[in-house]
């Protein structure tokens, strides 16, 4: 069995150079992606064995495209609140301190509430595949 070892990312994140802002392909609204690490070679086109870590932060009403991780996703909410929905699923509230995991294979959008923003960390690894929007009607459902 190989030997492992741990992998210290220092400094990760560089003021200037790290922070974008999200594609409107991939997120509705206004969404800024801080990268910690990504091997991809862009929001989740990599392989089975690519790593994505970010601090993604929502502006209030913007979230992700509905999508699917091949390995599945943790997200830890750092500031605001907002929402997870797996697609056929009832919304379910993030809140600050909130960790979910989306696992492999689940359709899933995540954002932050009408009145929030939210920060939140995510780390997924495998490849990712985006979907459609999320409508504003499915949107609107979080509330019901």
């Amino acid at each position: 069995m190989p030997e492992l070892e741990s992998v210290l990312v220092k400094h990760a994140s560089k003021p200037g150079v790290s922070t974008g802002k999200g594609p409107s392909s991939l997120f509705t609204g206004e969404v800024f992606i801080d990268t910690v690490h990504n091997d991809s070679g862009g929001y989740g086109t990599g392989g089975s064995d690519s790593t994505i870590i970010v601090n993604v932060t929502f502006a209030p009403g913007a979230r992700t495209h509905w999508h699917t991780h091949e390995k599945g996703q943790l997200l830890k909410v750092l500031a605001g609140s907002g929402w997870v929905c797996d697609k056929g699923g009832k919304p379910k509230r993030l809140e600050t301190g909130d960790v979910c995991w989306c696992p492999e294979g689940i359709t899933h959008w995540h954002g932050a509430d009408d009145g929030s923003l939210m920060t939140h960390f995510a780390f997924a690894r495998g490849s990712v595949q985006w979907l459609e929007p999320v409508s504003e009607q499915e949107y609107a459902a979080k509330g019901q």
